[in-house]
């Protein structure tokens, strides 16, 4: 069994490369599900392997909504990655959680409704557990590597996604706020729910730029404001992601979260569409060719 970390990194808005990568080289990866939002960039750090992803493209080209996740998530799977560490901006709904602040999220609320959601469907059925939506000893990792690059971290919050591209109202932004959710962004769902249904560990990093729109003496968010809050913390984001590939140890202990497939497939194998079965090759392989050899002959 492979013991080894290669480390799926998709940065979202404010973080678009990775310092001190050696043997870097740009590739294209193809998905039956279509182009991933660019290519993935390959390199190492120390002995961690690290495949890299510009969640909006290479300029911030596509918006939240048009994001192909299921190729995203499939061409970090086919490329090797045992984990992924998401970074992304995010917007507070508390006043403990400043601009500049780095938030580790827990829980997540999901409000987005014109994405696909599952690389699963008619001809092959499964239902993942997502109680405990993210990998706790990734999250862990994380939360010191954001010290360790000297920015302030808060972790066990709740991240609720929006589908975008406008900013909330006030009446959302309050709403959420009693919800109990701490921070808003438009891009963790539906890729923390793919990440699992391919047996990816999946840890978030949410860079605080803005209070959104529900403090009454502050204007409300614009996008100049974002982008100034997240070139200042970009550099922190860039620290932080080398501060958690040389934390690893070694060698990677298993996750239960490798294995999830194992419970969640419902579909008679007699009655499995081939088609369906082939694009799922990368994120379900493992189970699926374990079903296959499992029927009689």
């Amino acid at each position: 069994m492979n013991d080894s970390w290669t480390i799926g990194v998709i940065g979202g808005s404010g973080l678009y490369a990775i310092d001190g990568l050696d043997q870097a080289e740009w590739r294209t990866v193809d998905t039956p599900w279509g182009a991933p939002s660019d290519q993935l960039l390959f390199g190492r750090i120390g002995d961690v392997r690290l495949v890299f992803l510009p969640r909006h493209g290479r300029g911030h080209v596509i918006p939240p909504s048009e994001l192909n996740v299921r190729a995203n998530i499939d061409a970090l799977k086919q490329s090797g990655c045992t984990d992924i560490l998401a970074i992304s901006s995010i917007g507070s709904l508390r006043e403990d959680l400043p601009p500049g602040h780095f938030v580790v999220v827990d829980q997540f609320i999901d409000r987005t409704f014109a994405r696909p959601t599952s690389f699963f469907g008619t001809g092959m059925v499964a239902h993942v557990s997502m109680a405990q939506p993210v990998c706790e000893r990734l999250s862990g990792y994380a939360a010191a590597a954001v010290t360790a690059a000297g920015g302030a971290v808060a972790t066990g919050k709740t991240y609720v996604a929006m589908e975008g591209p406008q900013f909330s109202t006030r009446a959302e932004s309050l709403l959420y706020r009693q919800w109990g959710a701490d921070v808003i962004g438009m891009t963790a769902m539906p890729e923390a729910k793919l990440a699992r249904e391919a047996e990816l560990p999946y840890a978030l990093i949410g860079m605080v730029t803005d209070y959104d729109c529900w403090r009454d003496s502050e204007a409300p968010v614009e996008v100049s404001e974002v982008i100034g809050q997240m070139q200042r913390n970009g550099a922190v984001a860039r620290a932080t992601v080398a501060a958690f590939v040389n934390a690893l140890p070694a060698a990677r202990d298993p996750s239960p979260i490798d294995s999830v497939l194992d419970f969640a497939l419902i579909t008679d194998p007699a009655r499995c569409d081939p088609t369906m079965l082939a694009k799922l090759d990368a994120v379900a392989g493992r189970v699926l060719r374990t079903m296959d050899r499992a029927q009689p002959a």
